[in-house]
């Protein structure tokens, strides 16, 4: 019977390295930033929230109520750190309200 080599890697740095020499990571950042929109903003604001798109750095939100539109746009900035620190790194530069 061979014997087996002892390169044991936690599953979690054998998905990273995997992510890393496939270059998914953009993808897997567009992915992130949803989820962290649906459980930062609640039920309130996903109800009025079409599509939540991360093309580069910049978060482009549509909303079907321009009074909502318009709160949200006040707290760009806020929006902007919360997306951030949820996701642990800087994903997120600039927030487009559609």
């Amino acid at each position: 019977m061979a014997k087996r080599l002892s390169n044991e890697s936690p599953i979690s740095d054998v998905l990273k390295e995997f992510i890393q020499a496939n270059k998914l990571q953009g993808g897997m950042d567009k992915i992130d930033v949803q989820e962290a929109w649906k459980s930062l903003m609640g039920n309130g604001v996903n109800h009025y929230t079409k599509e939540v798109i991360l093309k580069g750095s910049t978060l482009y939100v549509s909303l079907t109520s321009a009074v909502l539109r318009e709160e949200l746009s006040y707290g760009k900035q806020k929006i902007i750190q919360m997306i951030n620190e949820e996701l642990k790194k800087e994903v997120v530069t600039d927030v487009v309200l559609r």
